[in-house]
């Protein structure tokens, strides 16, 4: 089983030095199996994610952001869940998944047969909330890393005499900042000053809690032995906290932001106290369990991952040097944040022009030595160019949502994921554009707003599996006097006209927030039915047109709903 948490750092672990979290399941699974010393993932999640389920690096996969489609894994990706469903085991996946919303993009497309989670990049509330359940919505109680943790239990338990697959990708500690009051009590009467490093510190130990009821529920079925059981994390940590003293955190290409814990425990295989030192990586994790569960005959894409069993079992001598890369934040060249990364040495450019560091006499990145070896760094320079034209040679070309799959009846085209016309980049200018988000930039959960030209719009791009009739409402909010806007919905060269009738102010539901966040808030929205549209199969793309506004916006647009009627 995997266990992946969101937004934990390197220096998050009691046994990295933190002497503020208390981490005891985490320091007993690097006790008794093998702790990475050098592990490597991509600065944000859902690269990581990508690259963790193929054992590719992400720029192959089609995953380069963490929106707007950005983050959809192209659904001819080989997964680790799909190997081992092919070789007779159960899979399940328990939280975050973050590498596509609608199938086949969703877990259940891409290997898993249970999935209780959410797809997007983060959640708007973690108490008594509504989960994805197989493509269903349903409520859930509590807090939800108690609860998806119960449902990797249950699936444990259902499938104790058969190998199974059990992926937990929890969703702490990113924000929004909310934990349970008797873990966030515990670290503000520490004497943190900062509340949100109390609630991260809070927000772990609620993780090292669940960890251990699922180590002692494989106790208690005496499989405990027998089962691989591994820890990371998908990239440094969301806030400025303790990191070991590295340079960089969340979203950088230095060692900070990309450097975080690996545990391995398996009893049955490897000895505790395992120490690994050289370099390794999210990318080895696929072919590691594939080597492990003795699968040898498996067709993937071309890995850019090794086997980690060799090291594992002390043979370091036979692992090879290596050269590892990073890329973030863009799709050229100039506009990503890139590193290359050697036992010895790291060199970065962040935007800002490349840099050089020893890692081996300077772990801490503390002296640029570009200036001072310029053959070095343009060696490296050319492998990484070298690099990025081949995991690039596929392109960047949006992966349009796809709508008709079999037992998929109903696709939400999530305003997160709308591109808004005339807009160019990601974060629009109201007063520029006539159109926005209502947050920054997109980011999940978020919705069409500020929408004040009848000259822009917000569309989607569809493939259409199966022809037929679609019935099409639209999620919205509207403020008493900003009702009349006359609607268009134009799709597969049919239109549909439809009108804001009626008032929704669409309230801000309660929030359990120990600190105001950054991400747009959960509210209440209301339904209009626009009609039903015959949709051919093919590629398409749905816009919804304001073709006139009477009032100061057309209205708050959250999503389109398509539903085949049968």
């Amino acid at each position: 089983m995997i266990v992946l948490t969101d937004d934990q750092g390197f220096g998050d672990v009691a046994s990295h030095g933190n002497e503020l979290v208390d981490t005891p399941v985490h320091d007993r699974l690097a006790r008794e199996g093998a702790r990475f010393d050098r592990f490597y993932v991509s600065p944000v999640c859902a690269p990581t994610r990508a690259s963790l389920l193929t054992g590719r690096y992400h720029l192959r996969t089609g995953v380069h952001g963490v929106t707007r489609g950005h983050e959809i894994m192209r659904d001819d990706e080989v997964t680790i869940a799909e190997l081992l469903k092919q070789n007779g085991y159960a899979t399940g996946a328990f939280g975050k998944w973050h590498n596509g919303s609608q199938f086949p993009h969703h877990p259940n497309g891409q290997g898993f047969d249970e999935f209780l989670g959410f797809c997007a990049g983060h959640w708007n509330n973690y108490f008594d909330t509504t989960l994805d359940h197989n493509g269903k919505m349903v409520p859930t109680k509590g807090f939800m890393i108690d609860a998806v943790t119960d449902a990797a239990i249950e699936f444990i338990e259902e499938n104790k005499s058969k190998p199974f697959f059990c992926y937990l990708p929890y969703n702490t500690p990113h924000t929004p900042w909310q934990v349970p009051d008797e873990y966030f009590q515990k670290y503000m009467a520490k004497g943190i000053e900062d509340p949100k490093i109390a609630c991260a510190y809070a927000m772990v130990e609620n993780i090292d809690y669940n960890m251990g009821r699922v180590l002692t529920k494989l106790e208690q079925l005496k499989i405990a032995d027998d089962t691989m059981f591994i820890f990371l994390t998908d990239n440094g940590p969301n806030g400025a906290r303790f990191n070991a003293n590295m340079k960089g955190r969340k979203g950088s290409a230095h060692e900070g932001g990309v450097r975080v814990p690996l545990f391995i425990r398996y009893p049955a295989r490897i000895k505790p106290g395992t120490v690994v030192k050289p370099i390794t990586a999210h990318i080895d994790l696929l072919p590691t369990l594939m080597d492990y569960c003795g699968i040898t005959k498996y067709k993937t894409k071309p890995l850019d991952g090794k086997s980690l069993v060799g090291l594992i079992n002390g043979d370091q001598a036979a692992w090879p040097r290596r050269t590892l890369f990073t890329a973030w934040g863009g799709t050229s060249l100039r506009g990503s944040k890139k590193a290359v990364r050697t036992e010895r040495w790291r060199a970065v450019d962040e935007r800002r022009g490349w840099e050089l560091y020893d890692m081996k006499t300077d772990p801490h990145q503390t002296k640029n030595l570009a200036g001072d070896q310029p053959k070095r760094l343009a060696k490296f320079k050319d492998q990484f160019e070298s690099w990025f034209k081949e995991a690039t040679s596929n392109g960047f070309s949006s992966v349009p949502i796809h709508v008709g799959h079999e037992g998929r009846d109903q696709v939400v085209l999530e305003g997160h994921y709308a591109y808004l016309h005339p807009v160019e980049g990601l974060r629009p200018d109201p007063k520029k554009h006539g159109i926005s988000y209502h947050g920054p930039a997109g980011w999940a959960n978020d919705w069409v707003d500020n929408w004040t030209s009848t000259k822009s719009y917000p569309f989607w791009n569809l493939k259409v599996i199966s022809s037929g009739q679609y019935d099409v409402r639209l999620e919205y909010a509207c403020a008493k006097a900003d009702v009349g806007t006359e609607l268009r919905i134009e799709v597969g060269g049919e239109t549909l006209s439809t009108s804001v009738k009626k008032e929704h102010s669409g309230p801000m539901l309660p929030s359990a927030d120990r600190i105001h966040r950054k991400e747009v808030y959960e509210r209440d929205w209301g339904m209009i039915h626009a009609g039903t549209v015959q949709l051919k199969e093919g590629l398409t793309q749905l816009r919804v047109r304001a073709l006139s506004i009477p009032g100061s916006e057309a209205m708050e647009l959250k999503a389109v709903h398509l539903t085949r009627k049968r």
